[in-house]
């Protein structure tokens, strides 16, 4: 049974822990290509929809108040969104050591990532549509 005091340690790369390894220039230049690519593209689209909210809270009347909350809070769902995707992240460098202490090797793709920002985008869009809606009333 394999237990550790650490997440990290569940993820190894070349027989070392995750915590621990020493990476190649090679490995560095993807890891943070990655981490740029992904990662910053959640974090600068969530910094841009605070903006956009505290834009709409302070130029706009009371009447748009809703829609500026409404994108603080997709602000702050694609924070989430990015936590999550660094999380699982980790997956796509390291093998990860089961509870049976066996190492596996598998490829995975950002799906779950993509479907949980499609269904936070959709949300955000259908709210807006109804919000803009009641304004006109």
């Amino acid at each position: 049974m394999f237990t550790s005091r650490h997440p990290e340690d569940r993820f190894r790369l070349r027989t070392h822990r995750a915590r621990s390894v020493d990476l190649t220039n090679e490995e560095l230049v993807e890891i943070r290509a990655a981490q740029r690519t992904f990662e910053g593209a959640y974090i600068r689209t969530s910094l841009s929809q605070f903006s956009f909210a505290l834009v709409v809270l302070k130029i706009f009347t009371s009447e748009f108040y809703s829609i500026g909350a409404l994108f603080a809070a997709y602000a702050v769902g694609l924070l989430l969104v990015s936590a999550y995707r660094r999380q699982q992240g980790n997956r796509q460098f390291f093998n990860e050591v089961g509870d049976d202490g066996l190492g596996r090797k598998r490829f995975r793709t950002s799906g779950n990532v993509v479907i949980a920002l499609t269904a936070l985008s959709i949300a955000a869009y259908v709210s807006l549509l109804v919000l803009t809606l009641k304004l006109e009333t």
